[in-house]
């Protein structure tokens, strides 16, 4: 916060301290951090969160060690593949790379599920406290009520002026009362992620990665077969040719090593 917000918060708060006994204005504050903090089921929801974050990394940690044991096992068999071999390992592991890549902004980039499912999961607990905020200013006749873990700097407050378990306990109420009123709602909701998420553009995504990476599996696969083809066909002419040149050595050395010619048979003596 820059100096002149500061400054004006300042005079603020000690305008309305000066003239609150004057004029009776209420002032009061809360800590939302405090109330989040002391609401169960947003506990229970960051839980199930850090437990989703976790199986997150561990996805990737494990495709990132098959990655790095495909680039061993390709350093230690380069002398004997092929060069089309060798260049199609090479692209594969790329592809797997990018594809790394992709699942991580998915997962953990500014528009990635994490973001998502934080908003989805902090929304409906502000909403909850404004709710209680509003009710309790109405109810109590409140004219000031600030936000203590918010941009205004506090540079005093008093514990007494400090509304957020009366929040929490409202929260709760109001909880129980809706789990009261719909207990068939919370059965399902056990059930289903804490924080469902409905992106119609991330699932487009989702599709379109799953696309490109059959179509890119598709692609290693014909040029795996195509090698594979040309290598066969390669070793098949190599025999043949072999073979021919075997055939004629053993064939030049039957002629050169077999019975030697006859003499030609002297005319019979005329009689």
């Amino acid at each position: 916060m820059n100096t002149r917000i500061l400054l004006a918060v300042v005079i603020m708060l000690i305008t309305f301290s000066s003239n609150a006994q004057r004029s009776n204005i209420r002032i009061g504050y809360i800590d939302t951090e405090y109330i989040l903090e002391n609401i169960p089921e947003y506990n229970q929801a960051l839980s199930q969160l850090d437990a989703k974050v976790q199986k997150w990394k561990g996805e990737i940690d494990l495709k990132l060690r098959d990655i790095d044991k495909k680039k061993l096992d390709l350093r230690n068999e380069r002398v004997l593949l092929t060069k089309e071999l060798i260049e199609e390992k090479e692209e594969e592991i790329k592809a797997e790379e990018a594809e790394i890549l992709d699942y991580q902004q998915k997962r953990f980039g500014p528009n990635g599920d994490l973001i998502i499912q934080k908003q989805k999961l902090i929304e409906p607990i502000q909403d909850q406290v404004l709710t209680a905020v509003q009710e309790l200013a109405k109810a109590k006749k409140y004219d000031f009520i600030f936000d203590k873990s918010a941009d205004v700097v506090m540079l005093y407050s008093n514990k007494r002026y400090d509304l957020s378990d009366f929040i929490v306990r409202t929260i709760t109420r109001t909880a129980k009362r809706e789990q009261a009123r719909n207990k068939k709602a919370k059965k399902e909701a056990e059930v289903e992620d804490v924080v469902p998420v409905i992106n119609e553009e991330l699932e487009a995504k989702q599709k379109a990665q799953a696309d490109n990476k059959a179509k890119r599996q598709q692609i290693l696969e014909e040029r795996k077969k195509k090698a594979l083809e040309a290598r066969e066909a390669r070793k098949k002419a190599f025999e043949e040719k072999r073979k021919k040149m075997l055939e004629a050595r053993e064939a030049k050395k039957n002629k050169n090593s077999g019975p030697p010619s006859l003499p030609q048979a002297e005319d019979e003596e005329e009689k």
